[in-house]
C-alpha cells in the first residue's frame, strides 16, 4: 500500500492515495498526460430490442478467466459499450445512460486496451459516449503491459479487450465534496455489472479486476493519477469452453 497521502489533503483524496498498490514501497510510474485521439473508429449501432432474458442471464453469469484467440467483432464491442455507458434516451437536453450515476455527474471514463477486435488496430482507445465512437490514443500492442500492471494476471493479455474505467473526481466533488469518492466506486460497480450481464447474454466471458498497480495502469492509460485515475478493469473475450 502507498504512504503518499499527506495529512493536509482532504479525507477522500487521502483515502484514494493511501489505498494504491505499488510493486515496491514508494515506487511509482510517472503520471501520464493523455494524448489526443489519433483516429476515430465509428462503431455499428447497438441492438436495443429482443436479446436474452434478464433472469436467465443473471443465472448464467460467472467470472471467466480463460479465453480463446478469437477476436470480437465491432458489433459485439459496440453492444458491450452501449450496455455499460451508452445513451438510452434523450429528453429536454439531457442524455440518459445505461448505468446510473449519482447526481448524473458521470465521473467515470471508459478506456479500452484492444488486443483482438476485427477491423480495429491493437492499442489504447477512449470511448466517446456522446457519439458512440472510439478515439485511438496509442497504436501499440499493450496486452502484456496491462497484464503486468494488473499484478501479472494473464487473462488481460489473453482477452480480446480489456475495459479500463477511470474516475475524474472533480465532476462529483462539485456536488458531493469528499463523499464523492463513495459514489465514484458505486458508479464503477454499476457499469461493471452491466458489462458482466451483457457479456453473458452475448455468450462472451468477462472477469472484473480490482487488483492492480494503480500508477502503472494509469501510465498505460495515459492519465495523471490524481486528477484522473484508474478504478476498475474487466477482461472480455470468447470463453475457452
Amino acid at each position: 500500500m502507498s504512504t503518499d497521502a499527506p495529512e493536509h489533503l482532504p479525507v477522500g483524496e487521502r483515502y484514494q492515495r493511501a489505498t494504491r498498490y505499488y510493486r515496491s514501497q514508494g515506487g511509482t510510474s510517472a503520471p501520464g498526460d493523455a494524448p489526443a485521439a489519433e483516429g476515430i473508429v465509428t462503431l455499428p449501432p447497438p441492438a436495443t430490442v429482443a436479446g436474452e432474458g434478464l433472469w436467465a442471464t443473471i443465472q448464467q453469469r460467472r467470472s471467466v478467466r480463460d479465453f480463446l484467440d478469437t477476436p470480437l467483432t465491432q458489433a459485439q464491442l459496440s453492444q458491450l459499450l452501449w450496455a455499460t455507458q451508452g445513451i438510452t434516451a434523450r429528453r429536454r437536453g439531457s442524455a440518459f445512460r445505461a448505468a446510473p450515476s449519482a447526481g448524473a455527474c458521470y465521473p467515470i471514463e471508459t478506456y479500452l486496451v484492444v488486443n483482438r477486435v476485427e477491423g480495429v488496430e491493437a492499442g489504447l482507445y477512449h470511448y466517446n459516449v456522446r457519439d458512440a465512437t472510439l478515439g485511438r490514443r496509442r497504436a501499440v500492442d499493450l496486452g502484456r503491459a496491462i497484464a503486468d500492471a494488473c499484478l501479472g494476471q494473464e487473462m488481460c493479455e489473453q482477452a480480446a479487450v480489456v475495459f479500463a474505467w477511470t474516475a475524474d473526481p472533480a465532476r462529483s466533488k462539485r456536488r458531493y465534496h469528499e463523499r464523492a469518492y463513495r459514489y465514484i466506486y458505486m458508479d464503477a460497480g454499476h457499469i461493471g455489472e452491466n458489462l458482466h450481464l451483457a457479456a453473458t447474454a452475448m455468450g462472451l466471458g468477462c472477469c472484473a479486476i480490482g487488483a492492480f498497480f494503480d500508477m502503472e495502469v494509469n501510465a498505460v492509460l495515459g492519465v495523471h493519477g490524481d486528477e484522473e485515475f484508474a478504478v476498475y478493469l474487466s477482461a472480455i473475450g470468447v470463453p475457452l469452453r
